[in-house]
């Protein structure tokens, strides 16, 4: 039996390593799931495997490490945010229309990613040891930079934006009005008696913060 059980673990290990792709794939989601959970500190290499339905030493072949691990689900779910500003397509837009898609998606990433916010808030506590040692993250948000600031200056030209916005403050201002309210809607929910988690109110705070920065653009 104990021969049988063993034979049936390295036939799933060869199996795994002939689909690299799925099985890294399946890994990084099953982290991004206790990470989430548990934070870095909590979480558990053998969880993380068994969830994902892969022998634990592929955690190893594959990533090195748990914290190698932990970095590649935080560039994953950083990308997800780039990706999704990608799709957004802002280039030649009137700029008030591209700022306000850009609010707007900012807004919607973080009402459907709540992950986002407590892998953030870890990493934070961690005084972003993991952030700062990958070499993909600053690439990632350059093009971002960019961008905001072609638009900005496209604004400036047209006469519906004022001129010595800056481009990365505004960002942490879009990310920031929108990150602070998903982030401490229990306590603001308690603090306000009001259920903030609602539609309703996740309506009225979207219009807000478009608002709020469209009129801090304006001349």
């Amino acid at each position: 039996m104990a021969e049988r059980r063993a034979t049936g673990v390295k036939n799933a290990t060869k199996r795994q390593r002939r689909d690299p792709v799925a099985t890294r794939n399946k890994l990084l989601t099953a982290a991004r799931h206790e990470f989430a959970r548990s934070g870095l500190a909590g979480a558990r290499v053998d969880e993380i495997a068994l969830r994902a339905g892969v022998n634990k030493q592929l955690v190893y072949h594959y990533f090195g490490d748990k914290d190698a691990l932990y970095l590649a689900v935080l560039e994953w779910v950083y990308e997800e945010i780039r990706a999704q500003e990608r799709k957004l397509n802002l280039t030649g837009l009137p700029p008030e229309r591209a700022i306000k898609k850009l609010i707007e998606s900012s807004f919607d990433h973080l009402a459907r990613h709540p992950d986002f916010i407590v892998l953030l808030n870890d990493e934070n506590r961690n005084g972003a040891r993991h952030v700062r040692a990958s070499s993909k993250l600053e690439d990632m948000h350059s093009p971002l930079v960019s961008m905001v600031s072609k638009i900005l200056r496209e604004g400036v030209r047209a006469g519906t934006f004022r001129k010595g916005v800056n481009p990365v403050h505004l960002y942490i201002s879009i990310a920031g009005l929108s990150y602070f309210f998903f982030s401490n809607t229990p306590t603001l929910s308690a603090i306000f008696g009001r259920d903030l988690g609602s539609a309703d109110a996740k309506r009225a705070r979207r219009k807000h913060v478009v608002d709020l920065v469209m009129n801090a653009l304006r001349p």
